[in-house]
């Protein structure tokens, strides 16, 4: 006899879940329907077990019992302090042994150079749109610097500024920042996304690099559920540029179509209108769930006073026609009046203060485990090229809590290393690259990917992909590439569908289609980041030759593949979320999962109707 446990109650006689369901004349569409529903966190278990003739309780029963129960055991939960399971992970080797030095100096002699060409851009974007347009923004306009506001709005300067490079190096010349500050920080302890544009470049005009920008952080706050600011301050699309702006589905449209969806997502928006607010801007502020806007410096208007005259003849101020008093007292558009903008801030803050969330308490510092090694070291752990890679526990050693790692399938598929640690307190489990990604390395990263998504532990990909695709030279070679990109597909198909958060840190190379089994770009993850010696590109440059290509044809491709793969052209294009500096990876990791888990503090979330089942 065999009786079917569904979270405590009982079917006799049914071997499966299916037939439990026959039993009662529930159809498996509805029932798998059903079972999706989290609602209460009433995750359905099921299992078989061996028992004595005694016959459970009807289907029925369950689906019908008491919500009560349920409340009282989710309120009782709430209050109950959650303990952590305890672990013991061994402490990885990160030590470097003497035959190892050498190659860890040129790397670090590499990484020295990168790392100051990092520095020199962090001061070019700094410095927004130059002196002249800094003190026509502060002294004719007298309004704040977009750094300043950010500094009067957010709890501190720990903030995760997302790709600041962005604009650097393009076709139609240097957009400092993309013209727009995006990022994640604190406001009242809540982690939330801001969009806040910089009217000292380019008078705060929008080119196709500024929208993709601002696409890219609406991305994130929707991937992440966490409220959005926008500190508007914009004179609009650039036009001369309009058909890259304006018409395509990723394009500027997008920006209010997002704006819709993370509202009905029951993610909140506030708008602080701080300037300039013309023509498509304008609907930022009026789609957002409540605006803020500064008496004076704000407008809102889908035409200015130039246009108004041009059409009507008629000569109209600013603040006539779309000023903060207008808009708060007759039309109604903006909730908030803000005589100087420190008040719009302040009022800002208040406003975060009404979301529905109940954060956790922040775990102590000491509680942690610094991992033994330095994070400096990740400096010469940085590969100047593919071949100067050493073994990736070095570079796990500094980043996991007290150094310690769980090493899954420690003896197969060695290319591949995969296991499980802690960052700063935080569960993880880490696929790094330690070779080519053979059929072995495959099929291990396709099991270890579908074990976390199972268990809901984050994933951490440190990428560093062969710098070209496997060369078929023998009929035996053919069949081993065979097997591996079957394999390979396996592994693709695991981490695209995998439904738990990614973060990808491309360490070394970022080429082919390793990349993508490596959650690349194109897979979305929640985030992804590159060290400065990191090289984005189809093949890695100086490997052309060896696909087929003529010497002089060769010489030329690498040439061009020598500029392009550059961690800094890629960020620049928005291929990434930013360079950051191997030292700071373990932090920005160790943020960037405070802010993933956020969402499960959220109280008013999407509701779930849970389906009517007629039995």
């Amino acid at each position: 006899m065999y009786r079917c446990i569904l979270r405590g109650l009982s079917i006799e006689g049914c071997v499966d879940v299916s037939s439990c369901l026959r039993q009662q004349r529930v159809s498996d569409k509805k029932w798998s329907v059903f079972t999706r529903s989290r609602l209460h966190h009433r995750c359905i278990h099921s299992w078989i077990s061996p028992v004595t003739a005694d016959r459970g309780q009807p289907l029925t029963h369950f689906l019908s019992a008491p919500i009560m129960h349920q409340q009282t055991q989710s309120k009782s939960m709430s209050i109950a302090r959650r303990k952590r399971l305890p672990s013991a992970f061994p402490v990885v080797e990160g030590a470097l042994h003497p035959i190892q030095n050498h190659v860890f100096e040129l790397n670090l002699k590499n990484s020295l150079v990168c790392q100051e060409r990092y520095h020199k851009y962090v001061a070019q974007v700094q410095k927004g749109g130059g002196e002249n347009a800094v003190l026509r923004h502060t002294q004719r306009n007298k309004k704040l610097l977009v750094r300043d506001r950010l500094h009067r709005l957010l709890d501190d300067e720990d903030y995760l500024e997302l790709s600041p490079f962005a604009g650097l190096g393009l076709p139609y010349g240097d957009i400092p920042s993309a013209g727009c500050l995006t990022g994640i920080g604190r406001i009242n302890g809540l982690w939330c996304v801001f969009i806040a544009n910089d009217a000292t470049v380019k008078g705060g005009t929008a080119y196709p690099i500024t929208v993709k920008k601002q696409l890219r952080a609406q991305d994130v706050a929707m991937q992440n559920r966490l409220p959005c600011v926008y500190l508007v301050d914009s004179g609009g699309a650039f036009l001369p540029l309009q058909s890259e702006i304006f018409p395509d589905k990723n394009q500027g449209g997008r920006t209010f179509y997002n704006e819709a969806v993370m509202s009905a997502m029951k993610i909140p928006q506030v708008a602080i209108v701080c300037g300039s607010c013309t023509a498509g801007g304008a609907y930022i502020p009026t789609m957002a769930e409540e605006t803020v806007m500064v008496h004076k410096i704000g407008t809102i208007f889908l035409g200015g006073p130039p246009l108004v005259k041009a059409a009507t003849g008629e000569e109209v101020t600013p603040e006539d026609l779309g000023g903060a008093r207008l808009h708060a007292e007759v039309s109604g558009c903006v909730d908030h009046f803000a005589t100087v903008e420190q008040d719009a801030f302040e009022a800002t803050r208040n406003i975060i203060s009404t979301l529905n969330f109940e954060l956790p308490e922040e775990v102590e510092a000491g509680l942690v485990e610094e991992p033994l090694h330095s994070s400096g070291d990740l400096l010469g752990l940085a590969p100047k090229t593919y071949h100067h890679s050493l073994d990736a526990k070095l570079i796990v050693s500094r980043l996991t809590d007290g150094s310690k790692f769980q090493e899954f399938k420690a003896r197969y598929g060695t290319t591949l290393l995969t296991g499980f640690g802690r960052i700063d307190g935080h569960l993880v489990g880490i696929v790094a690259n330690n070779g080519e990604l053979t059929c072995e390395a495959s099929l291990k990263g396709t099991h270890f990917v579908s074990l976390c998504d199972q268990r809901d532990v984050p994933l951490i990909f440190l990428q560093n992909t062969a710098p070209h695709p496997g060369l078929t030279l023998s009929t035996d070679k053919a069949e081993a590439n065979t097997n591996r990109l079957k394999a390979q597909g396996s592994m693709m198909s695991a981490v695209a569908c995998a439904s738990t958060p990614r973060i990808t840190v491309v360490i070394g190379g970022c080429h082919g289609a390793d990349s993508y089994a490596m959650c690349g770009r194109a897979f979305d993850p929640n985030f992804l980041f590159l060290w400065p010696n990191a090289r984005v590109s189809l093949v890695a440059p100086g490997c052309s030759e060896a696909l087929g290509h003529e010497e002089e044809e060769a010489v030329q491709l690498d040439k061009k593949l020598e500029d392009e793969s550059s961690a800094f052209f890629s960020s620049g294009r928005l291929w990434d979320d930013g360079v950051i500096l191997p030292q700071d990876t373990r932090k920005i990791l160790s943020n960037c999962l405070k802010i993933i888990k956020q969402q499960d503090y959220q109280i008013s979330k999407e509701k779930q109707r849970t389906p009517l089942l007629r039995l």
